[in-house]
């Protein structure tokens, strides 16, 4: 999913004017898409002369950081802070979770590959 680097958006408009979708707007003179409108086209990515426009994969380290943030708000929880055993079951559950969105996106990728080679194969 696209997203736009605010410190490098010139807001020069250029990736709202040339979406064909409209899913690009304007707050506070910084590009911001909406992700249920963008299609994923790529146009934003290659008409931003200021390379603004960045790719999901730049912030897989922020999302791993956020899930960490996440489980250690949960075990410091009066519920689970002064609890290893409990500490311990909610890691094990924590782990079935990330493991079924694992799954979930290797599920994914294996029928977008079936889709690409068969419906929609040159």
């Amino acid at each position: 999913m696209p997203w736009i680097d605010k410190e490098l958006c010139t807001g020069c408009q250029t990736c709202i004017d040339q979406c064909s979708v409209g899913a690009i707007s304007m707050e506070e003179n910084i590009a911001i898409i909406n992700d249920d409108e963008c299609i994923r086209c790529a146009v934003c990515h290659d008409v931003c002369q200021e390379n603004a426009v960045r790719h999901d994969g730049e912030r897989i380290p922020e999302e791993v950081q956020a899930n960490i943030d996440w489980a250690e708000k949960l075990l410091t929880h009066e519920y689970y802070a002064n609890d290893k055993k409990k500490q311990r079951q909610l890691i094990d559950r924590l782990q079935r979770f990330f493991t079924k969105d694992k799954k979930v996106a290797e599920k994914t990728i294996e029928q977008l590959v079936i889709l690409q080679n068969g419906k929609y194969a040159d």
